[in-house]
């Protein structure tokens, strides 16, 4: 393939022009930064939920609010906190970080990371209206990170994606599980694994699943260890409606990577990591990305430009043989 219109066809992510979005001089009270915002839409408005690093070097989770997506109020205090309550406070005594959010019913979701003295594992907690906030159940043991639920039952079950392992520099894979009532989960399967190449050394989810006409798309994040450190890109898979343990088609190639400089340059060099992406009625993604562990930005895409590349034949960005 060659030509500027193949390149943008394998790469169709717009960055925002107002780029980053959010910064620290943003939070209306003293952190270190603030990235990884899970998204959805609330009524009429576009809420973020932020991982904010206070000066202690721990996470906890604030609100955001908008409009039009683009420009962002932040609350003047967090709205999740590491918990007191015994069952959970040892899990979550080092910080709650890395949110995403899926509405199912009438009912918002949020999976996240409890990290503690023995390490990260996924919690989940719900809310309907973005003012209380309960907390539901530690889904998994350690180590595991980077959850999502499904936005609806299938066959009567709850559906999650997480990613066991990769903690440390261990291999990381994307696993599926189901369970009934959110507590108890099981069945659980591998989903997708790093290859060589650009996701060499661990992946993990991104986005909750969005439901299209082909599939449930997902974004998922890659990594991969170079002389100069990780350098973490993104991917996309399709999977079925009725079995999403099964890969419909992913995309051979990151779609999306660090490039500016507020990606390129921060706490973490080289980094984009999405926890939220919102499906426009007009069929335009808006993908919303921590950038280099230091801020947050926004880049939008055709939803049919991603289903392609889900779809495409591999062998047209791989070399023959």
């Amino acid at each position: 393939m060659d030509g500027r219109k193949d390149v943008n066809e394998l790469y169709p992510f717009r960055r925002y022009k107002g780029n980053p979005i959010l910064t620290r001089k943003d939070v209306p009270y003293p952190c270190n930064t603030v990235f990884n915002a899970a998204a959805c839409k609330y009524r009429d408005e576009y809420i973020l939920l932020l991982r904010i690093e206070d000066l202690s070097g721990r996470s906890h989770l604030t609100l955001a609010r908008s409009g039009n997506g683009y420009e962002f109020k932040i609350d003047d205090s967090p709205w999740i906190v590491p918990s007191q309550d015994p069952r959970y406070e040892v899990y979550e005594r080092y910080g709650v970080e890395d949110p995403r959010i899926t509405q199912i019913g009438d009912e918002y979701y949020i999976t996240y990371t409890a990290f503690g003295p023995y390490g990260p594992r996924v919690a989940i907690g719900r809310t309907k209206d973005f003012v209380q906030f309960e907390r539901v159940s530690l889904a998994t043991e350690v180590d595991n990170k980077d959850a999502v639920l499904f936005p609806e039952k299938i066959d009567g079950y709850f559906v999650m994606i997480d990613r066991p392992l990769g903690w440390g520099g261990e291999r990381g894979d994307i696993w599926i599980q189901r369970s009934p009532d959110l507590q108890f989960w099981g069945q659980a399967k591998v989903l997708l694994s790093p290859e060589p190449g650009w996701s060499s050394a661990k992946l993990g989810v991104s986005t909750p699943p969005i439901k299209t006409e082909k599939g449930w798309l997902v974004f998922y994040h890659g990594v991969r260890e170079t002389g100069a450190g990780r350098l973490y890109r993104i991917g996309a898979m399709l999977l079925d409606l009725k079995t999403p343990e099964r890969i419909i088609g992913y995309t051979p190639h990151f779609v999306f990577g660090p490039e500016d400089d507020y990606e390129r340059i921060g706490d973490v060099p080289n980094v984009v990591f999405p926890c939220g992406a919102i499906l426009e009625e007009d069929g335009t993604i808006r993908l919303y990305y921590g950038a280099a562990d230091t801020c947050i930005a926004l880049a939008e895409v055709d939803l049919e430009a991603i289903l392609r590349l889900c779809l495409m034949d591999r062998s047209k960005v791989r070399p023959p043989g």
